[in-house]
């Protein structure tokens, strides 16, 4: 059978491709090899926020933050927290994934595919199933959706030693004593506050001068400040060069930047270093499909790669990790490959969310990068102790910091620290999408009482004084 598209992946954006796709009455098939739904649902956003959130009730019940209100520590059974966490996985899984697909009508196949061509010259997918046959599948269109899988930089023993990933992490049936997490970006950071307050002592340790070193370096540092008040050792400007293991653990050698090696020793070692593309295997070059240097399938601005009749979504294509970009590239690759539409994306005011406690998010410019795109900038950094959501929880560590183009006024950037930051966010995200200026975002209407009135406040700081400014906005 010939199909309109041959969608290889089955996660966030295949799935939104095969649904445009349908909606348009075209015929679908997916190739998965391994498990349908692809890294978010399975090892991703869904276990790990959900694990994220049960270790934060038991944070809160040790924080002691609110007078008069004594509880007993919460013991942590940790099988039964991962069997909860699989039953939500293979709920979500079955509900937002298998189950849609069922519904749509399109056909999912159990194997390893990779390009070939056929007598035609044209481009096919040889498919090696799951049965143990092989299989021949032959569209109009072919989408490249394969996702993104965890990367460990080339270090002397790692290999050998073993370590876990943010997806295995998630699969131990015993705590740790102790665990070094080597990264401190969004997944490291992560990784490292659920396992520390779940009982195990954590060191951090990130080879660049500080945690979180993509955002501003007011939120690193508030970060920092975080970890070290609950007891997550932090080590920066450091590069691991050797990993040794033995019975009692690992021990991990590491290079500062005075030269001088020392070590550090505990029962587990995370990598959280980042996530390359999956192309290995597809065979792209038998078709004219390009890789650029981090493995990823290099597309133009619509998502189409050199061979007209393939196109790319998602991680695999180098652009933001995020399942909502994969989502929306889904979606756009349907409507160009069928449509003709000519879609492009726009993400100058994509957000992005680390889901520590307090949470990091972040949408837009950063100071530094609005200097570099040439813009005279005027920045403003609220501590949450002036906003008053944050006063009522009795948790006033974070910041809102908002950066502007100083001729015009115009929003360029926000930075969040603090809970509900993922929240908070969308309201910048739509003022960036609008060009708007602080001027218009302080003069907007935001409820009482909310961590979104931080925007608010902030962009007031602009023209007022922030000791200043009201309890009650205005």
């Amino acid at each position: 059978m010939r199909y309109d598209l041959a969608v290889i992946g089955s996660g966030g954006g295949a799935f939104a491709a095969a649904i445009a796709a349908r909606n348009k009455g075209r015929t679908v098939v997916m190739i998965e090899r391994t498990t349908v739904g692809g890294t978010c649902v399975n090892t991703g956003c869904v276990p790990s926020k959900a694990l994220l959130a049960a270790a934060e009730a038991r944070h809160v019940s040790l924080d002691g933050r609110f007078d008069g209100i004594s509880v007993s520590p919460f013991g942590v059974d940790l099988p039964r927290l991962i069997d909860a966490k699989r039953d939500l996985v293979d709920s979500l899984r079955a509900e937002k994934y298998t189950d849609l697909a069922a519904e749509y009508g399109w056909d999912i196949i159990e194997g390893t595919a990779a390009f070939a061509i056929d007598e035609n010259s044209d481009p096919v997918l040889r498919v090696d199933l799951a049965a143990g046959d092989a299989h021949t599948v032959v569209a109009e269109h072919y989408l490249i959706a394969t996702g993104s899988s965890p990367w460990a930089p080339p270090i002397d023993g790692l290999a050998e030693a073993g370590y876990l990933t943010s997806a295995t992490a998630m699969e131990l049936d015993a705590l740790p004593a102790s665990m070094i997490v080597v990264g401190g970006n969004a997944i490291g950071l992560e990784q490292a506050q659920l396992w520390s307050r779940l009982g195990v002592q954590v060191t951090v340790v990130e080879a660049l001068d500080r945690l979180a070193p993509f955002e501003e370096p007011e939120v690193s540092a508030t970060i920092a400040e975080v970890f070290t008040r609950e007891g997550i050792g932090v080590v920066d400007d450091a590069t691991v060069t050797r990993v040794d293991r033995d019975d009692t653990g690992y021990r991990v050698t590491l290079t500062g930047t005075d030269g001088q090696p020392a070590e550090l020793r505990a029962g587990q070692l995370l990598v959280a270093t980042g996530r390359l593309p999956v192309t290995a295997g597809l065979n792209l070059d038998a078709v004219g499909v390009r890789t650029g240097q981090r493995d990823e399938v290099v597309v133009d601005e619509h998502l189409r790669t050199d061979n007209p009749r393939i196109w790319a979504a998602g991680d695999v294509t180098g652009h933001p990790q995020f399942v909502y970009v994969a989502g929306a590239h889904g979606t756009l690759v349907a409507d160009n490959a069928f449509d003709h539409a000519a879609r492009t994306l726009d993400y100058h005011h994509l957000p992005r969310v680390t889901f520590t406690s307090p949470a990091i998010a972040s949408a837009g410019l950063t100071d530094a990068q609005a200097v570099e795109q040439g813009h005279v900038c005027e920045c403003r950094v609220l501590p949450l102790e002036y906003v008053p959501r944050a006063l009522v929880n009795r948790d006033t560590v974070g910041l809102i910091k908002l950066v502007a183009d100083r001729d015009t006024g115009r929003l360029l950037g926000a930075h969040v620290v603090a809970e509900g930051a993922g929240e908070v966010i969308a309201t910048a995200v739509y003022a960036l999408a609008n060009d708007m200026t602080v001027q218009q975002m302080a003069d907007l209407w935001c409820p009482y009482l909310t961590m979104a009135e931080g925007i608010k406040l902030a962009a007031q700081t602009f023209t007022r004084d922030v000791s200043k400014l009201s309890c009650c906005a205005s």
